[in-house]
């Protein structure tokens, strides 16, 4: 792993207003995300953990500039240079973008279903310059082999395949221009538990054997646990808690980790398990609350939780936490 992050983010801010009236007049922000910042190293899985509203899509949205940052940096290295994302222009931005690709998450609206599968994963090629249709269908067959499908598919439509299979198209798609890092946005949710498997048994060979790096962004612990080697845990726009996946597996320092890992089922039905179960709703990004934004939910709140806003700290080595009482 080199020492120089690949992708550095600094307190990376995404707000969105909030308009009403009949002039349409701004009465608020929606505070998606809220001031986040992490490295991530070249060849190494970071995963980002939270449920649904935490901010976590936005943020990966939000890194490839297809949302434009309210503030903070995002710099991302590239031929020994370091570009700030955030505030790059379109001129820059462009050669850049083949380096850093996206997987989304439902296979079935990603995919043009009047393309075939040629045409899908050779767009990027046509478009960053292999004008050559001979040369483009050699890459597409290889990238086809590559993601565990046939030669033949590649004149086949979407519709033709399962859903597991359109995800391994998406996955070729992504993989056509050789990228850096690859933005994994809940790429496997939508599929059966059975082929989620597979497909991250596919992300982590491919990371293998073309030292991809992953943002892989997803709200289960357990699939985030299988492919992470580091995890970012957010609640309302902010990080709670990052650390390796062993260390915050083992001993949460934050009480909404603590949560999450309750609610990860254990493939034992007679061990009976202590459910750390949260009160309350999910705090409003549009009106969020005083101090500690998690302190309406949390089962060990006190006086100072709901006054004074706690810092992102570091615990023990590695492992940060945004708790009065983490220790």
């Amino acid at each position: 792993m080199n020492k120089e992050p690949l992708l550095q983010v600094k307190n990376l801010k995404k707000h969105f207003p909030v308009k009403r009236g009949f002039f349409n007049q701004v009465v608020g922000q929606i505070r998606a995300v809220d001031g986040i910042s992490f490295d991530l190293h070249q060849g190494e899985c970071l995963g980002l953990v939270g449920e649904s509203g935490s901010g976590k899509t936005t943020v990966g949205r939000t890194i490839l500039r297809a949302l434009s940052p309210t503030d903070g940096q995002v710099l991302f290295r590239s031929d020994d240079q370091s570009y700030d994302l955030a505030t790059a222009t379109e001129d820059t931005l462009r050669p850049l973008r083949k380096h850093m690709q996206m997987i989304f998450q439902d296979p079935y609206s990603s995919l043009n279903p009047r393309m075939t599968v040629f045409d899908i994963i050779g767009e990027p090629l046509l478009v960053n310059g292999v004008s050559d249709r001979s040369e483009r269908e050699q890459r597409v067959q290889e990238l086809i082999i590559q993601v565990g499908l046939k030669p033949e598919h590649i004149r086949r439509y979407p519709h033709a395949f399962s859903g597991g299979q359109r995800q391994r198209i998406g996955i070729a798609r992504a993989l056509a221009l050789h990228p850096k890092l690859i933005v994994a946005d809940e790429p496997v949710s939508a599929l059966d538990v059975s082929v989620q498997a597979q497909v991250l048994n596919l992300l982590q060979e491919l990371q293998s054997t073309f030292q991809l790096t992953y943002l892989f962004i997803a709200h289960d612990l357990n699939v985030v646990g299988h492919i992470s080697d580091r995890i970012a845990v957010m609640y309302a726009g902010k990080l709670v808690e990052l650390g390796t996946t062993d260390e915050l597996f083992r001993q949460p320092k934050h009480p909404y980790t603590e949560a999450l890992l309750a609610a990860v089922p254990v493939p034992e039905p007679r061990k009976s398990r202590n459910r750390a179960l949260l009160s309350g709703e999910v705090a409003d990004p549009a009106n969020l609350p005083s101090g500690c934004v998690f302190h309406p939910r949390c089962p060990y709140v006190e006086d100072r939780c709901k006054t004074e806003v706690p810092k992102f700290r570091e615990i023990a080595t590695g492992h940060l936490a945004r708790c009065h009482l983490a220790e």
